[in-house]
């Protein structure tokens, strides 16, 4: 499980766009979101490390 804070992830759009990106990679992740918090949980066979940076590309660095 990776849990990841996305201070850019701001609104439903976000959402919808942090869902895509890790889907692409991983079409079998779960994924929680508490937007609020700007919080992230995914449940992922790929490296933390591919998610971070599939996620940056998308204008979502993790903090």
């Amino acid at each position: 499980m990776i849990e990841l804070t996305l201070k850019d992830m701001t609104c439903g759009h976000c959402v919808r766009t942090v869902t895509q990106t890790v889907q692409k990679l991983d079409p079998q992740a779960r994924i929680e979101i508490d937007l609020p918090a700007q919080r992230v949980k995914i449940d992922t066979t790929q490296p933390p490390e591919a998610v971070r940076q599939a996620l940056a590309e998308q204008g979502y660095p993790a903090s």
